[in-house]
């Protein structure tokens, strides 16, 4: 008699960046405002409280090598994933955008109206991992710094 398997609750976690330089991404993600958690790993590997998945940052090519993939050659185009950073209003989107460019990322898009109504903008950190910042009618953004997804 074979046992039924139940299965495990699906979560996000971490999303680990690879990056190339770990004190100029350690020092970028602090001054975005991000919580750096359990410094004892020193410059091997970062991780960010950010109100929900954590970030972590970690050599790139010893990312490559832990997941068994290629390091080279390095994307410099677009990979399939952005990471996002919702917001509460327009304004909010603006003051982010203005802030991250300020902080040392890059503008990829200005601020715009968007064809599903809401409002985004995209920067990239220093190695080039686009971030879009958005509001989005049906996403909001609770006093807990949480996405709240309507029904």
């Amino acid at each position: 008699m074979s046992k039924k398997m139940t299965a495990p609750i699906p979560r996000l976690t971490v999303i680990t960046l690879g990056v190339t330089n770990m004190r100029a991404s350690i020092t970028f993600y602090e001054a975005l405002g991000f919580a750096r958690r359990v410094r004892s790993t020193g410059e091997a590997v970062a991780f960010f409280d950010t109100g929900g998945p954590v970030i972590a940052l970690f050599s790139w090519d010893q990312l490559a090598e832990d997941a068994t993939l290629p390091d080279q050659p390095r994307p410099k185009a677009f990979r399939g994933v952005t990471l996002a950073w919702n917001c509460a209003s327009r304004e909010e989107v603006d003051t982010v955008l203005d802030f991250a460019i300020a902080k040392g990322a890059s503008l990829l898009k200005a601020a715009h109206e968007t064809a599903y109504g809401g409002y985004s903008g995209y920067f990239a950190d220093p190695d080039n991992h686009p971030w879009e910042v958005v509001v989005a009618p049906g996403i909001e953004v609770g006093e807990d710094r949480r996405v709240h997804l309507a029904d």
